[in-house]
């Protein structure tokens, strides 16, 4: 079964099973601190897991793109992705395990569905600890479906607990479905940590919130979130051993091995996969609007670029070619995700610059490197380049360890690894805390404060719109209690005689005290009545119209104040450059 069926099929299922079908939701999440990107189909639906009303109804399916930054560095072996498809379906409040476990038996082995042998099948539960109970419930239904207790392993929370997305939010226990991949016949015994059984399903059982003191609080609504991930699954009903064996990659593979002039080979080795997976997620990003930088998406986004580079000069490629691997993304994705489409010049610009800019920055690094193994004195026997001096290496100029290993051994030099390595901890550390202290809020929240920024935001990207032109679009929001931290798409550096006209009409608007009103409307009327936000593409889809007055009408989901005049003072602190040809303004509110 090729991904586009399988796609096909999940959808079918959940609609027939009274669904409604959701557009996928972008992969920068908006009006969202809490993470950078959006890591799972659940994660733009925070609010209605917490009780407030979906326009499209209590039962949701979709496949959501997703990037997950965990594994970079594991990304090359045959199993981890930055970027997949997760196909999910959703109950606000509705149905719960019963039912969400009698679609995922139905779905996975019936056979006018998937039809996958029961006995290849197997199962995990939530074994309980201080802050939850055993899910015997779960482990009931599993077994009323014809599943022998010996194929259902009780694991602890860090195996089977989802969730927050963020610091805080919705999560719960959660029970896993395997498939066997190795020779018939199956295990009779389930052991979770052969690898031959390989997870293809998590259904979710949101019964908790996790607070900012870390309590686990039960949910007023209790809610079902499940992921089915379409590349792993399209390589399970393909027999193959990997995802990058299957037809969502052979495209791209095909074009690398145009690039290099040579033949298929039989197996792909990891600089292979490297290239194939880093262009396709980079090509996502920015099709949502992200471009290379030097911090938060950017920064990734950047990172995932120069990595895919340079695996692509240890396979001997020396010419720009990472524009022509993104066109091979925007035409075989194109029609399911019409933003690559609309966004193609931008990425193709976006990644010919990279390349060039970053064949540049290794022009200087490898000068920077002759500096400082001149520095070493010529009767030194053992010569060796520090950990510091090494990491330094990597995080100005983009040097990976193993170059600089390789640099190093043609001098005569050795690396001091450990040194490296302790660094390199040092800085994830330190980038963690940050992202920490950061990361606060989020959809989650819907303290009055944070309701208050949110319904200024409206007002800003209005105002910006009015003064800058309509050229200006929201490129992602940072919303906490204490301030909003807003980007959109500039060419130019805001003067501040603009930021102070902006300044006074939000200002203004304020002052006039002002109704906030929400409407449910169609994307066509949403669209027909001038309000600007995100369009999805589906019919009959139905979104939340929040209008300031008159003066503000923008598609959302956050949290909103009654009127205008609750807001206080509105002050811009800072205006910056985000990215290429996107702005940022830091503002507050004042009492």
């Amino acid at each position: 079964m090729k991904a586009v069926e399988l796609r096909q099929k999940y959808l079918d299922f959940f609609r027939k099973n009274g669904h409604s079908v959701i557009r996928s939701a972008p992969l920068i999440p908006e009006n969202d601190p809490t993470v950078l990107f959006t890591t799972a189909g659940m994660h733009p639906l925070v609010p209605y897991l917490l009780g407030e009303k979906h326009p499209q109804g209590n039962r949701l399916t979709d496949y959501q793109k997703c990037i997950r930054t965990g594994d970079i560095d594991e990304v090359g072996d045959p199993v981890h992705l930055t970027f997949f498809e997760m196909l999910g379906n959703w109950s606000l409040g509705d149905y719960f395990k019963k039912e969400s476990i009698a679609f995922s038996f139905e779905f996975l082995t019936s056979a006018e569905w998937l039809n996958l042998p029961l006995d290849r099948l197997a199962f995990t539960v939530f074994a309980g600890d201080e802050d939850a109970p055993f899910d015997a419930e779960a482990y009931a239904e599993w077994q009323k479906h014809g599943v022998s207790e010996k194929r259902i392993a009780k694991l602890p929370k860090a195996d089977n607990w989802w969730g927050p997305a963020g610091v805080t939010g919705p999560c719960g226990p959660d029970t896993e479905i395997f498939y066997w991949t190795g020779p018939l016949p199956a295990p009779e015994v389930f052991e979770p940590s052969d690898k031959r059984w390989v997870e293809i399903w998590n259904n979710v059982f949101m019964q908790y919130f996790k607070n900012a003191e870390g309590k686990f609080e039960p949910l007023k609504q209790c809610n079902v979130d499940t992921g089915m991930g379409v590349e792993r699954v399209t390589a399970v009903l393909q027999g193959k051993a990997s995802c990058y064996d299957t037809e969502l990659f052979a495209g791209l593979f095909a074009k690398l091995d145009a690039i290099r002039g040579v033949e298929a080979p039989a197996e792909r080795v990891r600089s292979e996969r490297v290239v194939v997976e880093h262009i396709r997620a980079s090509v996502f990003l920015m099709a949502d609007g992200v471009a290379p930088g030097n911090v938060d998406q950017a920064y990734v986004l950047r990172r995932l670029i120069r990595r895919a580079i340079r695996e692509g000069m240890k396979l001997g490629i020396t010419e720009i070619f990472t524009p022509s691997m993104a066109q091979v993304v925007i035409d075989e994705y194109g029609e399911l995700y019409p933003e690559l489409v609309a966004n193609k010049d931008a990425i193709l610009e976006n990644l010919d610059r990279e390349e060039k800019q970053f064949a540049a920055a290794l022009e200087r690094g490898t000068k920077e490197f002759e500096k400082l193994i001149a520095k070493v004195p010529a009767h030194i026997q053992n010569k060796s380049i520090s950990g510091k001096n090494a990491f330094y290496l990597y995080e100005t100029y983009g040097f990976p360890i193993e170059m600089i290993l390789e640099m190093a051994t043609e001098k005569g030099f050795s690396v001091d690894v450990k040194g490296y390595e302790e660094a390199y901890a040092k800085h994830q550390e330190l980038s963690r805390q940050g992202a920490e202290q950061k990361f606060k809020g989020g959809l989650a929240d819907h303290s009055e404060e944070t309701a208050r920024l949110h319904t200024a935001t409206h007002l800003l990207h209005k105002a910006l719109r009015l003064t800058l032109g309509e050229h200006v679009a929201q490129k992602g929001s940072n919303i906490t209690a204490e301030r909003l931290r807003f980007d959109f798409s500039h060419p130019d550096k805001v003067t501040p005689e603009q930021l102070k006209i902006v300044e006074d009409m939000v200002n203004e608007v304020i002052k006039a005290d002002v109704p906030v009103i929400c409407e449910e409307l169609s994307i066509e009327e949403a669209r027909n009545s001038g309000a600007i936000g995100l369009f999805g593409d589906k019919y009959g889809e139905r979104v939340k119209v929040y209008s300031v007055g008159d003066f503000s009408k923008e598609i959302c989901g956050g949290p909103h104040a009654q009127r205008s005049g609750e807001l206080g003072h509105f002050r811009i602190q800072k205006e910056e450059s985000s990215s290429r040809g996107v702005r940022r303004i830091k503002a507050v509110l004042e009492h």
